[in-house]
């Protein structure tokens, strides 16, 4: 707000012109059996040019339906693209547990773990192995939490090809052939 640049101008412009594009579309629910709750988790690598944080972005999903999606800027500055990954997993994992509090609440009690898709193996890795390798220690604490919700059986991180990654469409610009596949299998329509 200080000191605009070009760039920040050309952002807030494309902002803009998507908000005026989409601004007819909605989700769309339907009436689904036996929806369970699958969450996707996404981060680019200090994607922002001003103080190198990275971009994290989750959908959740109860079946097929679209139910919460968030994109925010990491607190911490990622020394990789895996910690970057591991660390939006590890805020994912938290959505997911609130989730799943609510559902139980509104009696629909979550079975077994909730699948989070994560595409990349060396996040996913980390989740599993508490001594992983050296090279996590100076990761914050309080990201690790995941590995408690994964031993006890409350998370499953899986792996997703980058290519069927739905929350690329909150973390990065995507091509409009995979936007507009995206936005098919999210529900978002006229």
């Amino acid at each position: 707000m200080h000191e605009p640049s070009k760039l920040h101008y050309a952002a807030a412009k494309r902002i803009l012109h998507y908000l005026q594009g989409t601004k007819k579309l909605g989700i769309k629910y339907t009436k689904e059996k036996d929806s369970k709750l699958i969450g996707y988790t996404d981060s680019d690598w200090a994607g922002s040019i001003d103080d190198r944080k990275s971009t994290f972005g989750q959908v959740f999903c109860l079946g097929t339906k679209i139910i919460s999606w968030s994109s925010k800027k990491q607190r911490t500055i990622a020394l990789s693209s895996a910690e970057a990954e591991y660390i939006a997993a590890t805020d994912a994992a938290c959505e997911a547990i609130w989730l799943r509090r609510i559902l139980s609440d509104m009696e629909h009690k979550e079975e077994g773990p909730t699948v989070i898709y994560c595409d990349n193996m060396s996040a996913i890795a980390m989740s599993k192995n508490s001594v992983f390798h050296g090279r996590t220690k100076h990761i914050e604490l309080r990201h690790h939490f995941i590995r408690d919700l994964v031993q006890n059986g409350e998370i499953q991180l899986e792996f997703v090809n980058t290519k069927e990654q739905l929350a690329d469409i909150i973390t990065k610009a995507v091509a409009a052939d995979k936007f507009s596949q995206f936005q098919e299998i999210m529900k978002i329509t006229n």
